[in-house]
């Protein structure tokens, strides 16, 4: 195999195969990954300035979706211009200590996601069953401390992702068939027993994951009977208007998760590799290129300030709680 150290059966460097067995296609791959990227960035940066500078969006639930954004734009930058470099130029080699710093901050960021997804429907669920005590609950203070938490609780657990995978043979070959560095599909590929790896990504998945949707769930739950028990309509339809635009992000961000994870080890014998493969890219940047679109149009006072922004008008806004 080439690009291997000998002794230690380590290699200097992986091939990404980009999709296999739908080569030919990879000219649109990179044109639809290129748009959904540049859509991306540009909204969630968007999004970024325009909370940081309209003071009638320095409220935890901006706050929140702010740290979505960044979170958003970090993780399309980590895969999408290494994945256009092997479509568009045929740069395949990734260098494996390159390679394990992209797996790390792809699964870190990730969890950092779907951390703040959990965060944002705990501030629902204050905004709506404890709104007279919004803004004393979920101050600058406490909302500094739980991104920091959520950002250090990925870390922590992903940590041993790159540890794991490090320690491992590889004298099979050196190529991976992804279009970036997966803790799973690096550690296929390597010759020794990887069963360790499989069993703490399902317990890291758990962790995460598991634990995030449970706290989701509850909370919605609880927003659901508060809202139920409101006597007048219109305070029930303002209620759910201000949660469609974040249960739309918790749908487009889970909903190819539980599929690229669920079938990848329960179904993947009945699904084509290079479905996995798509899916998983699409699991990247779906959700960063939607979220912006579905928040501005969601989201009252975010359409408010746009108009703003592109008018030059002075526009009453209308505090969403």
């Amino acid at each position: 195999m080439s690009g291997v150290n000998g002794s230690s059966l380590t290699p200097k460097f992986f091939i990404l195969n980009g999709v296999p067995g739908l080569e030919a296609a990879h000219v649109w791959f990179s044109l639809l990954f290129c748009f959904m990227y540049i859509i991306a960035v540009l909204g969630n940066c968007g999004l970024i300035y325009l909370i940081s500078h309209e003071e009638a969006l320095h409220q935890p639930m901006y706050y929140f979706l702010a740290l979505l954004s960044f979170t958003d734009v970090a993780l399309c930058t980590t895969t999408v211009p290494n994945m256009l470099c092997i479509f568009w130029f045929n740069l395949k080699k990734i260098y494996f200590n390159a390679c394990l710093t992209q797996m790390f901050f792809v699964h870190v960021l990730t969890a950092m996601e779907s951390g703040v997804l959990m965060l944002m429907a705990l501030d629902r669920y204050v905004a709506i069953c404890y709104p007279l005590r919004y803004s004393t609950i979920l101050t600058n203070p406490v909302i500094t401390k739980a991104g920091l938490v959520t950002f250090l609780r990925g870390v922590i657990l992903i940590i041993p992702f790159t540890f794991l995978t490090k320690r491992l043979p590889y004298c099979q070959g050196n190529f991976i068939p992804h279009t970036y560095c997966d803790h799973m599909s690096v550690a296929k590929v390597s010759c020794g027993n990887f069963k360790v790896n499989a069993i703490y990504g399902l317990l890291a998945a758990l962790l995460i994951g598991g634990f995030d949707i449970c706290c989701i769930s509850v909370s919605y739950t609880m927003i659901l009977r508060a809202v139920l028990s409101l006597s007048s309509s219109d305070a029930r339809h303002k209620a759910f208007s201000t949660c469609t635009s974040h249960i739309c992000a918790i749908v487009i961000t889970y909903v190819p998760a539980f599929f690229t994870f669920f079938t990848h080890r329960f179904g993947g014998h009945n699904i084509p590799h290079h479905i996995h493969i798509i899916v998983a890219n699409l699991y990247l940047l779906l959700p960063p290129s939607m979220n912006p679109t579905v928040y501005g149009f969601k989201t009252k006072q975010i359409r408010e300030c746009v108009i703003k922004f592109l008018l030059g008008d002075k526009v009453v806004f209308t505090q969403e709680k």
